[in-house]
């Protein structure tokens, strides 16, 4: 920064990240809380990073949502007199300069940010504090901070269960209390132009926008589906799932706001195991874990895996495997349904996730790496924390995983999840009309009724052989069980 730093007008920043909204922004409410006290002008910012996204293997999708919110962030800031600006450079490297570039004609006497827990975006946030940038980091991606839930050796829990029950026994002491959206600073202001991202976007449209949709999901979902949530949510046809994860990923939906919410309905859900509400809670303290693993072991940003006995395991090439898992025509239908509805919305399922992440990772012997990073490309809610800790769970390499030797059997799982199978038939017409047992059990086709029933193709592996290859295969893992 130049030495006439002390003639330049002084300013405060807010830079959004991955925390597009204005309700429960804990970073927002102190900026303008400062701009206000020391009457300054307050200016907002994004900052897109092209080549980075495409580095973290970001999907047009999720961009194209991204996109979709910043107009929504645009307008809600615009009503509190506040103009919301985009900035643009190539990777998390041309940060600093851009700030330096920028700040050249105003002093920022505070820049205020949510932290965010990935090992890139901590680099580059150490990078600006180290340069002397006044940054101030709140934390609000989690409940509870990253390294602050910890066992009796203050070493990070590498199981969930204790995890939990440690959490809950924390939270239960802590008030939460979500900040409303900050009064006005200045009379309305008029959006020049909407943001458009440098990039090519995907379609979004299956999912509407906006902090109004996700508030109005969330409610809805804790009065009339969190009591049966534990019931209803391995059935991928039922909507029995909050479908909230794309609005937490980018922060649209504050974690705070979602707990708050069902506590207002449920308020016994922390310390009580018998209330109706306490699974959805796990599935929100699950994130929480994802993301504390996530600061406490960095190398897990990395496409490692947490378990060091996973770079032993011999995985598959195997090209056309993968292509057809990618592309939903691996002859299983339950498989193929799951993979068609993320191509086809961004979006899958969670017991869905679980059944295709096990079939490549165990029937196809396919390095979990290339399903997450597949997924990752894909998925509307794209979040580094629960991609990389569901595809490590699945495969058996993760920190508190599924065992090696457990192994879905996807003819049983679609029985079980999608028993008259109209999940099935709405992603794969081709067997509409198939009897339930074609469907459900694909192994019994005959190469003969491989033309005479549909072209839809036999599976490409058979499951017995497939599980034993996969228990010799990742038998390595042994000594870790």
């Amino acid at each position: 920064m130049s030495s006439t730093s002390v003639q330049q007008q002084k300013t405060v920043f807010i830079w959004f990240r991955q925390d597009l909204r204005i309700t429960d922004n804990q970073a927002l409410t102190a900026a303008v809380k400062m701009a206000r006290q020391q009457r300054l002008p307050l200016k907002a910012v994004y900052i897109a990073t092209p080549v980075q996204w495409q580095r973290h293997d970001v999907g047009p999708r999720q961009l194209d949502f991204m996109q979709r919110h910043l107009r929504c962030l645009q307008q809600a800031l615009a009503m509190l007199g506040i103009e919301l600006s985009l900035w643009c450079c190539d990777t998390f490297e041309d940060v600093l300069l851009l700030w330096q570039q920028q700040l050249e004609q105003q002093r920022a006497v505070a820049i205020f940010a949510g932290r965010e827990p990935e090992i890139n975006e901590q680099r580059r946030d150490q990078q600006l504090l180290d340069a002397g940038l006044p940054l101030n980091l709140t934390d609000e991606h989690c409940l509870l901070a990253p390294g602050s839930v910890r066992n009796q050796s203050g070493e990070m829990y590498r199981v969930f269960t204790p995890f939990f029950k440690r959490w809950r026994e924390m939270a239960s002491r802590k008030a939460f209390v979500p900040l409303p959206p900050p009064a006005p600073l200045a009379s309305a202001i008029s959006v020049p132009a909407p943001i458009t991202l440098p990039v090519a976007l995907g379609n979004s449209e299956s999912w509407r926008a906006g902090e109004g949709e996700a508030k109005q999901r969330l409610q809805q979902f804790v009065l009339q589906a969190a009591e049966d949530y534990a019931q209803q949510r391995d059935f991928p046809a039922i909507d029995g799932t909050s479908s909230l994860s794309p609005y937490l990923a980018l922060g649209v939906l504050s974690p705070r706001q979602c707990l708050v919410t069902l506590l207002a309905t449920f308020p016994e859900a922390i310390v009580d195991d018998t209330s109706p509400a306490r699974t959805w809670l796990a599935e929100l303290v699950w994130r929480e874990f994802y993301r504390h693993l996530l600061v406490a072991f960095p190398h897990l940003c990395m496409g490692v895996s947490f378990n060091p006995l996973g770079s032993d395991i011999q995985w598959r090439q195997a090209d056309e495997d993968f292509a057809a898992w990618c592309e939903g025509r691996t002859g299983y239908p339950i498989v193929d349904a799951a993979m068609r509805q993320l191509n086809q919305i961004g979006w899958m399922h969670n017991r869905l996730r679980m059944i295709v992440a096990s079939f490549l990772t165990k029937h196809l012997l396919i390095d979990w790496r290339r399903g997450e990073r597949w997924f990752r490309r894909q998925l509307l809610d794209g979040d580094l924390a629960a991609n990389n800790g569901g595809w490590q769970w699945s495969a058996g390499t993760g920190c508190d995983a599924q065992p090696y030797f457990r192994i879905f059997n996807p003819m049983t799982q679609s029985e079980k999840f999608d028993p008259d199978a109209s999940f099935i038939k709405r992603y794969v017409p081709e067997v509409a009309d198939w009897s339930l047992k074609q469907i459900h059990h694909p192994e019994q086709r005959s190469h003969a009724q491989l033309f005479t029933v549909s072209d839809y193709p036999l599976p490409i592996v058979e499951h017995s052989a497939a599980r034993a290859r996969a228990l010799d295969r990742l038998s390595v893992l042994k000594k870790a069980n």
